[in-house]
Formats: structure tokens, sequence, C-alpha cells
């Protein structure tokens, strides 16, 4: 009676917390709460709706795990990302509303099906490529990227999810987090040293396209110092029954070295990906503020006939507010695009300037605020000014080995002091003797790729006067002069 008696209260609690949608049956059970099937009163669609309680996920210690996730896909529109719709807070819990995806991990296809034949692996490759590429884009950075993070919808196009170990990249910054799963894990990340992002979302995909090929896992073994001793060495071998092509790119991506792994441009030019690729996967996507740019009319007039004001629809939509009116807008375009190529084809119109505003809005934040915290709001552009760190980066094309052999020849000449941290890495020390103070400076040299056979050497302030760390940039600059 008293069971009854609980379900009838948390099932009229939800009703009143969730008046926009009708709950169906449970989906699935965590440690964190529970996943319901749901329909959303007034376009009749489908969702899926995460309930996380607020005392489980604080006890489990994953909150940051949660508000990165929802702040992360707040900014993500793509046919091969998993689209969140809204999210409605209550002090006990937090409801996320997501896209309802039918049937089930990429993982569990491959098991049941085993290797893929190449024209199959490739079709999956080219959508999960698309996704990490315009993550990529809007300056997101997976970081667990696996079969298991990988849906698959009715017509068996993927759909990227779990974005709670995800990180924001910020000019000058790099991610030093171990974080992933070990077998899909890059060199440098389990090996704690810093990294720029993309590339290991790149070796990721390595290891998902090898599976998708091959059946199982290019890096396996039960010891954990065994499976990390063979992805440091990118020791594995390919199968025979791979083509040329597949045998030619797998290693570009697992490529221990990341300044040599191939970039997701190198990629988009490899001849095996290029190979019967769809219309609207050959070209890269908007990014996030372009797609707000351009809204479907015949949509709003839809969002309109239900008795939303169309003023109030489209300025929430150039705004990425999340309300009723955008959420009804997002489910009935996306029940239209039934194929992903319908996403880019829809019947747009751009939104002039003077109505848009390029920079996140606080309103996209304010309906959670003891969920977020305001102070690491996500800008288009990474405007995040949270510990203002000076930086300078300077380009080359040269390879680079050269590149760090000019700059520990310019810092001997300069009497910097140096510590190497990494391959490409240095911490460094410098005393500023010339001047009366002598003034000691820390600084961190890190040297990345940003596009295929282009680096940058990035220069960044740990400690000491900022100008001082002006005068020793300009010092290294005239030392460098061209690599």
């Amino acid at each position: 009676m008293s069971m009854d008696g609980s379900s009838n209260k948390s099932s009229s609690k939800r009703a009143s917390v969730l008046p926009n949608y009708k709950i169906g049956k449970t989906l699935g059970y965590g440690s964190f709460g529970k996943v319901k099937l749901a329909d959303h009163v007034a376009t009749g669609h489908k969702v899926a709706i995460k309930i996380l309680n607020r005392e489980k996920i604080k006890k489990m210690e994953i909150v940051e795990k949660v508000e990165r996730e929802i702040k992360i896909l707040r900014l993500l529109m793509h046919p091969h990302i998993i689209r969140q719709y809204e999210v409605i807070e209550t002090p006990e819990d937090i409801y996320v509303v997501m896209e309802y995806v039918t049937s089930g991990e990429l993982f569990d296809y491959i098991v049941e099906k085993g290797r893929l034949t190449e024209d199959e692996g490739r079709h999956l490759f080219q959508q999960i490529i698309s996704g990490v590429e315009y993550c990529h884009r809007n300056r997101v950075v997976h970081r667990d990227l696996k079969p298991e993070n990988i849906l698959l919808d009715s017509k068996c196009n993927i759909k990227i999810v779990d974005f709670g170990l995800s990180n924001v990249m910020r000019d000058g910054h790099f991610l030093k987090t171990s974080c992933g799963s070990p077998n899909y894990a890059a060199p440098e990340v389990i090996s704690g040293k810093p990294y720029a992002g993309p590339e290991v979302d790149i070796w990721s995909c390595g290891v998902i396209l090898y599976a998708l090929l091959c059946g199982n896992l290019p890096f396996d073994d039960v010891v954990v110092p065994s499976l990390f001793s063979k992805i440091k060495r990118g020791e594995y071998t390919l199968p025979d029954h791979l083509s040329y092509e597949a045998r030619d790119l797998i290693p570009r991506m697992l490529m221990v070295d990341p300044l040599l792994r191939i970039s997701i441009p190198g990629i988009r030019q490899h001849p095996w990906f290029n190979n019967q690729i769809p219309l609207y996967l050959a070209v890269p996507p908007l990014d996030t503020t372009e797609q707000a740019r351009k809204i479907d009319e015949e949509i709003i007039q839809e969002v309109v006939n239900k008795g939303f004001d169309r003023n109030h629809v489209i300025e929430s939509l150039v705004n990425m507010i999340q309300n009723e009116a955008t959420v009804a807008y997002y489910l009935l375009l996306d029940s239209r695009r039934r194929v992903p190529s319908d996403y880019f084809q829809s019947n747009f119109k751009e939104i002039s300037d003077g109505t848009f505003n390029s920079t996140i809005p606080v309103q996209m934040v304010a309906s959670f605020p003891a969920l977020i915290n305001h102070d690491h709001m996500l800008g288009q552009r990474s405007r995040v000014n949270a510990d203002k760190n000076w930086t300078l980066g300077i380009q080359s094309q040269a390879h680079p080995r050269d590149i760090m052999t000019e700059v520990f020849k310019a810092l001997q000449n300069l009497k910097v002091c140096w510590k190497k941290i990494g391959l490409y890495n240095i911490k460094c020390r410098w005393v500023h003797k010339s001047h009366i103070s002598q003034p000691v400076l820390k600084f961190e040299l890190q040297l990345y790729k940003v596009s295929e056979g282009k680096y940058l050497l990035d220069i960044q302030r740990a400690d000491g006067p900022h100008f001082i760390f002006l005068d020793l940039c300009v010092a290294l600059l005239r030392e460098l002069r061209v690599f």
C-alpha cells in the first residue's frame, strides 16, 4: 500500500514539474536515477527524460560531470550528436529532456555483427568524424569517444553521447586531465602529458575505426600496465583482410607522436574516407552560431499555429534560449529530418545581423542557476577569462623536431633555465638580471598541431611580472626569427 502511495506521489510530482510531457515507461536505471520515455504534449513526439537525483549525484561526486555535459550539449546542434532539448530543475532532481534514440549502442552492434564490411564501417565512421569535427569547431573535445558512447537510431545512423568528460578548448591552455576509457585513450593521455585536445579524439576515432573493421580492439590486455605499455609503443597488428587504403589510414590515426598524428582535415582528404561520402557530410558543418542564424520558415509557422508568438520564437532561437517555444521548434524540425541529409537541406532563412547576439546569452543558463557556475559560461569564441594568464603563440610549418631544436638554442642564448616535461612541453625559469630587482619569471612552452603541416608554439606565463614576460617574448622572437 505504501509502495503504491509512494509511486503515485512520485508520478504526481513529475506531472506538476513536467506539464509539457506525458511520462511513459522507464527506459533504464542508473545509480544516479532513471531514464523515462515521454511524449511531448504540444508536438506528440517522443523524448527521453533523464532524471538525476541531486543527493545521489552529490554522493557519487559527479556534480561537475553533470554540469559539464549540460553546458556543452546546450552548445551543440548536429545530426550525429544527441540533442538536449531542455533542462528543468527542482530542489531534489534535475530533469534533462533528450532526443530519444531507439537502437542501442554501437558497441552492441559490433558485438552482434562482428567486423563490418568496409562500406558499412565507412558509412558509420564518416558520421562519427563529422560529429567530432563539429565539436572541435565549437572548441569542445569529447575525451571519451568509444562505441559505448555512440548510439544508433532506427535508420542505423549514429548519435554521439556522454559529454561528461568533455572539456572546452581555450587559446593558450592545455588539458592535463587523464580521463576516458583506457583501451581508447591516447598515449599522451595515459602518460599524464599536456595535450591540446583534438588529437586525443583523433586517436580514439582510430581505435573505433579499427573496431568497426576488425571486430576487436587494437590495444587489449587484462593487465592494465601491459595495456598501457602497448598503447605507449603503438603496438598492434593490422589484419590482412583490410584494404590498402584502410591499412594506410588507421596507422595515421594511431600515431603515438600527437604532432605527427593525422588531423581531421587530413582524414577528410584521405581516399578511404572520401569514398561514397554522402553530400551532407562532404563539407564541414556550420558551427553553432551560424546554425542559430538560420530558421526554417515552415517549422516556425507550425510552432506559431500551436499558440506561440512568432517574434518570441525567433528571438529565442537566434539567442539560443531554451524554452517551450524552442523545444517545440526543434522537436518538429528533428522529426522532419528523418534522414540526416535533410539536416542541412531544410527551408532555411538567414536572420539578419541586427537580431543576432553572437555570444551565448545569460538567459541560456539562468534557468538553472543552482547547477551552472556563471563564471564558466561558454562563449562561441571561447571568451572565458577565468585565470587571465598571458599567452603568446608562434606558428610554423617546419618539422616539430626542427622547431624544438631552434627553441632550445634560443633558450640557451637567453640564459633561460628549462626542464623538459614531455616531448614538446618545457617548463622554464628566467631571471631578468639587467633589471634592478632581478625579478624571476616562470613560463611554459608547448608545441601542438594546428592543422595538417602547421604547428603552434604556445608560450604561457606561469608566474612573474606581466611586462617582464612581454620582454622575454620579444627577446625570444628575436632569437627565433624564422624557423
